[in-house]
């Protein structure tokens, strides 16, 4: 068993690692403000990262500037197998669950984790990556294994011809929910979304909550979206069915809710 001692040093390192990715992360937000101030072309991104939208509203700011051409990898949030993860403000934001807890500290920083999410519409299968995103996996197993996720709805789908996505993960159903925590979104610059990814969504803060997107088409986003793996032929199938039924258009024209309520029966770990 650690010592106190030990525990206050371990706190410690913990600690200095979050304020250093804290810091990385404005780097970069101020870097990519002053490219997207000289880029015309940023136009065309931006309408594009507006529809999707995380925890903390309509704040995208960040989100909407493209990322550096050649952009330093920061070091994996996890990869020493803990995670940092930050109380949410619940007082100030009713759609956040105050009663989640926090997933545990440490975590599995490699292989794959199976996830099965059925739906009113059908099944979809995910493989999720603990390499290159351990604490958005952990975060998600964390919850589903609270059955958090299980009966709610999926509040947006896109189908814009360089976004189609479903998004889903707000218990609230108002885009703005999500759990007690946040955790940094991790990010190495080069992430692209073609379809069959699953991605975590965000509000352009440079934290990830509980939302997470399902790209059913090939999306032209910034790297700004934390990877968390990939959509099974099944999954891909429910899926198409889903954008087939299209939205009600109701935040612009090619973003809304379903036509037809798509609702999570349960989303959990696979056996």
């Amino acid at each position: 068993m650690p010592s106190n001692k030990q525990r206050r040093e371990a706190a410690q390192r913990r600690l200095q690692r979050q304020l250093e990715r804290r810091a990385e992360l404005a780097r970069k937000r101020r870097r990519n403000l002053l490219i997207g101030v000289t880029a015309a072309a940023v136009v065309l991104v931006v309408g594009a990262v507006l529809l999707i939208t995380g925890i903390g509203g309509d704040d995208t700011d960040a989100a909407a500037q493209p990322a550096p051409a050649s952009p330093t990898p920061a070091a994996v949030d996890g990869a020493d197998g803990t995670c940092d993860w930050t109380p949410a403000d619940t007082a100030a934001n009713p759609d956040l669950q105050a009663d989640t807890g926090t997933p545990p500290v440490e975590v599995t920083p490699t292989g794959t984790t199976e996830v099965d999410i059925a739906t009113n519409v059908g099944p979809i299968g995910l493989t999720l990556d603990n390499a290159d995103a351990p604490c958005a996996v952990a975060s998600m197993v964390y919850l589903a294994g609270q059955g958090y996720y299980d009966d709610t709805v999926c509040h947006r789908q896109t189908d814009s011809e360089g976004l189609k996505v479903l998004q889903c993960g707000d218990p609230s159903g108002s885009g703005a929910g999500g759990p007690a925590y946040e955790f940094p979104t991790q990010v190495a610059g080069d992430e692209t979304y073609p379809r069959g990814t699953v991605a975590m969504a965000n509000s352009g803060q440079g934290f990830d909550g509980s939302q997470f997107f399902l790209v059913y088409g090939d999306s032209q986003l910034p790297p700004s979206y934390t990877v968390l793996g990939t959509i099974d032929e099944a999954g891909l199938a429910t899926l198409d069915t889903i954008a087939a039924n299209g939205n009600d258009a109701s935040n612009g024209p090619n973003d809304g809710a379903p036509t037809q309520e798509v609702r999570i029966e349960s989303l959990a770990v696979a056996a």
